[in-house]
């Protein structure tokens, strides 16, 4: 796998996706501005974002460390249509013990909290727990992974992890550790990007520094490799949810600069998968 991919991909990609999607019933106008479009990016990529520069990979911990001192700072469609489906199912829950599991600058930490519950946030990235300590000062917080959780056996009643697991190669370790410390009849919470989204986009990508664009590298996980991930894990099934797109383009990349033909290709498409599921008591 390549390390880097260039902007001009990526923009020429969503073009014709949107054009793809439209082909059939799209409006006439649309599409021929979707073909002018492609045809000029091709022959002059100084029209492109950073000339079509080439966009480096980080690794999850350079990558979000790098990421932490803008991450809430940015809105994000993602976050946007998670969190409503995420804090429904907080909302019916007891408090008790609760994990945030790759919490990051520790929003679901927060919520957790917030709750009643007493939490325990866990992320690999010193700088996004040095931001959570600020969001939710009252958790506790642990250096530690996904794949590695720094807690005991059956220690907590909760666990939430948020669109974090898309991050590792495979699902299994991650989701066996959830299981791992959550006692029986006890809940597990996980949302990720929504497979669809990552095969048809790839990566991760944010804004490094002033205007430098970066990613960190994401893996498709279909609900299949979920469910089988789960059973594995001896766990049940509640739930899965799938809010779609709500037109918000990641600010500051390429998609505002092509906001017509990525909001066409992305418009009706599930963005983000959450998953509800029990440890059997």
């Amino acid at each position: 796998m390549s390390d880097e991919f260039r902007v001009r991909e990526m923009v020429l990609g969503i073009e014709g996706l949107a054009l793809l999607r439209h082909a059939m019933d799209g409006d006439e106008k649309f599409l021929q501005e979707r073909v002018a479009e492609m045809r000029r990016f091709v022959l002059d990529e100084e029209k492109l974002p950073d000339g079509g520069a080439a966009v480096s990979e980080l690794d999850a911990a350079e990558g979000y460390a790098a990421w932490s001192a803008v991450y809430d700072s940015l809105p994000s469609s993602y976050i946007e249509v998670e969190e409503p489906v995420v804090h429904s199912i907080l909302d019916g829950l007891a408090s008790g013990v609760a994990l945030d599991a790759a919490c990051g600058t520790g929003r679901q930490t927060r919520a957790l909290t917030a709750r009643g519950h007493r939490t325990i946030g866990v992320d690999q990235s010193p700088q996004m727990l040095a931001k959570a300590r600020e969001h939710a000062p009252d958790a506790e917080y642990r250096v530690g992974r996904l794949e590695r959780l720094p807690l005991d056996d059956d220690s907590v009643d909760l666990a939430v992890c948020s669109l974090a697991m898309t991050h590792l190669p495979e699902l299994a370790n991650g989701v066996a550790e959830l299981a791992r410390v959550v006692r029986p009849g006890g809940r597990i919470v996980v949302s990720d990007m929504h497979p669809f989204v990552i095969a048809l986009q790839g990566q991760c990508v944010f804004v490094r520094g002033s205007e430098e664009l970066a990613f960190v590298r994401n893996h498709v996980h279909l609900p299949s490799h979920y469910l089988d991930a789960f059973g594995r894990a001896g766990l049940r099934v509640r739930g899965c949810h799938e809010p779609l797109f709500n037109g918000r383009l990641a600010p500051g990349g390429y998609e505002e600069f092509i906001a017509d033909a990525a909001r066409a290709a992305w418009e009706g498409l599930p963005i983000v998968v959450v998953w509800d599921v029990e440890v059997p008591a």
